[in-house]
């Protein structure tokens, strides 16, 4: 306690900084076999309904193991044969040089066999190992749905707006700064065109993100909007089980649903060194998201879209430092959200609400007071070894052996409920004014 006084950790934080950290190849197959009952127990703090997928994890991995070593053996046998058939014929013995070669024939069929046997056993197994989700933290709280999610901060009065004030979707359409009947006609619902002021204020929002980040220390990248198959592995959005990713088959390529995507897939196979720790990127990217299965009044506006606008914050850290790590991007967003002067919450998420790859996430919602409900703005995660274990990405310890780093990311921030915040928030009778912070971006102080 006087360590975590003396050095100005809230006791929200000091519980996240002192949370073990031993570094585990996070669902590695060695890890499972070895920690079967914790892996079980985490993933039934998911409720997760496919654990029998542990047991087949590991009877695979048994099999895998036998068949590597009859290979690993014969392939031995065959390499010994092959030299004595070669002092057998330099002695003139060459009844028994063709008998050698007549194992070694054998051998080889039983080689080839035991090959193919490895390599679907392995494919197999790998299969089953990208269905099983990250472990949560032991932070995470029990619950199964969204109402069970902890609330562990709050800040920022909701404002009392007047008599007639509109939700953002009604303002948009009065003062003519997004369309969304013309994204329908261009593409489809989901898919707004934004306007005049409109416009100038996603840009302004985009440019000042990138400016918060970037003073924090964060490198900004310019990355690709489509990625390839093993960078939706590398990361953990495929397999897609719920078919949320917008694939352009002919080229099988995907358009990517967060700047976190191509960032983290910088280091895919990827070894740094200890000195390189930590690494800061942001990005700002459109982000696509089919959003299957979304329907109702929760969606209006800019509450669910299928295009919208991010910019995205992602690190790669030392695993004895990224939960130190994930406290400083929460502060980071925190101090984003103060500047807009907007009322906001963070939320711990409940094991049955965690993301698939996630060990744990806290969620900011800022408070929509025309729709009179909290909107989701930012997600920040720490992934643990769950994603570098998949990417291999590595760097090399104090003894110069490769380990598993630990990547983080979070939205910082995602503008369409930000902007739906801002709308509802900021209106006035006499037009929607621009947060303070934002003017020197958009040039103006009013909509109207």
């Amino acid at each position: 306690d006087k360590w975590r006084v003396t050095n100005g950790f809230s006791s929200i934080h000091f519980s996240l900084f002192t949370v073990h950290l031993k570094l585990i190849a996070m669902l590695q197959i060695s890890y499972i076999r070895e920690n079967k009952e914790s892996v079980i127990n985490g993933l039934k703090k998911r409720n997760f309904k496919e654990l029998e997928l542990v047991e087949e994890a590991i009877a695979l991995d048994e099999q895998r193991r036998l068949v590597q070593t009859k290979l690993d053996n014969a392939l031995a046998e065959s390499n010994k044969l092959s030299k004595e058939i070669g002092t057998l014929m330099k002695e003139g013995k060459k009844q028994e040089a063709e008998a050698a070669k007549a194992q070694t024939a054998d051998l080889k069929e039983q080689i080839k066999q035991y090959s193919a046997s490895l390599e679907e056993t392995v494919n197999s197994l790998n299969d089953i190992l990208y269905r099983i989700p990250n472990i949560p933290n032991a932070l995470v709280p029990e619950g199964k749905t969204a109402e069970d999610n902890l609330t562990v901060f709050q800040a920022g009065e909701i404002p009392h707006l007047f008599e007639g004030a509109l939700p953002h979707w009604e303002l948009a359409k009065k003062y003519n700064i997004i369309d969304f009947e013309l994204g329908v006609k261009l593409t489809g619902a989901g898919f707004p065109v934004y306007k005049d002021k409109g416009a100038k204020l996603q840009r302004a929002l985009i440019s000042y993100f990138l400016d918060k980040n970037t003073e924090a220390g964060y490198q900004e990248y310019q990355v690709p909007h489509m990625v390839n198959q093993d960078s939706g592995y590398g990361t953990g959005q495929l397999p897609d089980k719920e078919g949320q990713m917008y694939h352009v088959q002919i080229d099988n390529l995907y358009l990517i649903p967060t700047a976190e995507v191509p960032v983290t897939n910088i280091f895919r196979d990827v070894i740094l060194a200890e000195s390189d720790l930590p690494i800061r990127c942001t990005a700002y990217t459109p982000c696509f998201r089919r959003e299957a299965g979304s329907y109702g009044a929760h969606v209006r506006g800019l509450n669910r879209l299928h295009q919208f606008d991010k910019v995205e914050i992602v690190r790669i850290e030392h695993p004895d430092r990224s939960y130190e790590a994930l406290d400083q991007m929460v502060e980071h967003v925190k101090g984003i959200l103060n500047e807009l002067k907007l009322p906001y919450r963070i939320l711990r998420l409940c094991g049955g609400d965690l993301g698939f790859t996630s060990a744990i996430t806290y969620d900011f919602e800022v408070y929509s007071t025309a729709q009179e409900k909290w909107l989701e703005i930012s997600s920040v995660s720490n992934f643990e070894t769950f994603q570098a274990n998949r990417l291999k990405l590595r760097f090399r310890n104090a003894e110069g052996k490769p380990q598993l780093a630990h990547t983080l990311n979070g939205s910082s921030l995602a503008l369409p409920r930000v902007l739906a915040g801002i709308l509802e928030n900021y209106q006035t009778p006499e037009g929607i004014v621009i947060p303070e912070v934002l003017r020197k971006y958009t040039g103006f102080d009013i909509i109207n």
